[in-house]
């Protein structure tokens, strides 16, 4: 048995990492009696030639964890403590919106064989040598992933699962208004009685408390600019980053550098694409704080990458999607001449009032 997670958390106060906070701590004795359940009871394969064909399942009564709360409370940051520290290997932690695209993919290819049912092959896939999955941001916008997310997870509850997530809502608040919801609630049922649901009441938004008073508009975009986006990101994600693909009408968008709610790109990767609203909605819905670096001044002969650029702060600023940007120019010089200037004198306007440190409290 490892060393007890509020003596790690208490160890990272101390040392300047974490801020200290009650309702963090709380949090991590849930966490912790549902690590010393799953160590303390490990999984045996069945005895003889049986062993070979059967997948042990998990002890009844171990319940999973759905940590819910608002944006930068460190619901993530907890879970990743709490999956670092779980002394097993048959673990796996993912974003949700990159498993249920692994979900939808793995039907379209099961349903190639002509298999009568064609989740169960994918759930048995997933489930398959696997005792703990920790799910990032829990979230049901989509009608297809709606209809399928009930059944899927129970499957994986009887192969054994024990999942721990985290939402910026309760169960009960889940595709909220969605199409079809009646359909959608015997998986908010299952949710509340598989899992111990429980709200972080931390008493403070860390990325707010973090940005509050610090530049978030560079410019020039020089290296000087990139050395403090640097140790800014470094700062929001500890150095942590993984690869989240948003799908929107089978087109994708790659977000190369993401961490809990976090995406750090290029202006020529999201701005120089033929991206339209759709797709910069759903990145603004995905990501609560969207690093844009290298951002030029613009022109006609770039007319069509100023139209997607006002199309991306429209997006974010209704979002309420914080901004650390790094450009060529200040706001009101980005895009000074020709066609639609003065269209853009309302993107530098929002430009600088996201600059304000508490704009996304309003």
């Amino acid at each position: 048995m490892g060393q007890h997670l509020q003596a790690i958390y208490d160890t990272r106060v101390a040392e300047g990492l974490l801020r200290p906070d009650p309702g963090q701590r709380e949090v991590l004795l849930v966490l912790e009696e549902l690590r010393e359940t799953l160590e303390d009871r490990p999984v045996a394969p069945p005895k003889g030639l049986l062993g070979r064909f059967f997948k042990p399942t998990i002890p009844e009564g171990i319940r999973g964890v759905y940590l819910w709360g608002g944006v930068g409370r460190g619901k993530s940051m907890l879970m990743d403590l709490f999956y670092a520290h779980a002394g097993i290997a048959e673990k796996r932690r993912v974003h949700f919106h990159a498993f249920m695209q692994e979900i939808q993919s793995g039907l379209h290819e099961a349903r190639k064989t002509g298999v009568d049912d064609a989740l169960k092959p994918v759930a048995d896939a997933v489930a398959r040598n696997l005792r703990l999955l920790c799910f990032d941001e829990m979230q049901i916008t989509d009608i297809t992933d709606a209809m399928i997310v009930g059944r899927l997870f129970e499957m994986l509850f009887q192969a054994g699962v024990v999942v721990v997530a985290t939402s910026n809502r309760p169960p009960d608040d889940l595709y909220k208004d969605g199409l079809n919801r009646q359909l959608f609630l015997p998986f908010i049922e299952l949710l509340n009685e598989t899992l111990t649901v429980h709200e972080i009441t931390a008493l403070t938004d860390y990325r707010q408390d973090r940005l509050s008073g610090a530049q978030t508009y560079f410019h020039p975009a020089d290296d000087a600019a990139k050395a403090a986006i640097d140790e800014i990101w470094t700062d929001l994600t500890g150095g942590k980053s993984e690869e989240l693909v948003l799908e929107i009408k089978k087109r994708e968008v790659h977000l190369p550098n993401y961490w809990a709610g976090m995406a750090r790109i290029g202006f020529d990767d999201l701005c120089g694409r033929p991206l339209g609203p759709a797709d910069y909605l759903a990145l603004a819905g995905a990501v609560k704080l969207l690093v844009l670096e290298n951002v030029p001044k613009l022109d006609k002969s770039r007319f069509n990458e100023a139209k997607r650029f006002v199309t991306l702060i429209d997006a974010l600023y209704e979002a309420k999607t914080q901004l650390i940007i790094s450009a060529e120019e200040t706001p009101e010089r980005l895009y000074d001449k020709g066609t639609g200037s003065f269209e853009f004198e309302r993107t530098a306007s929002r430009l600088r009032e996201m600059q304000s440190a508490d704009w996304a409290k309003d």
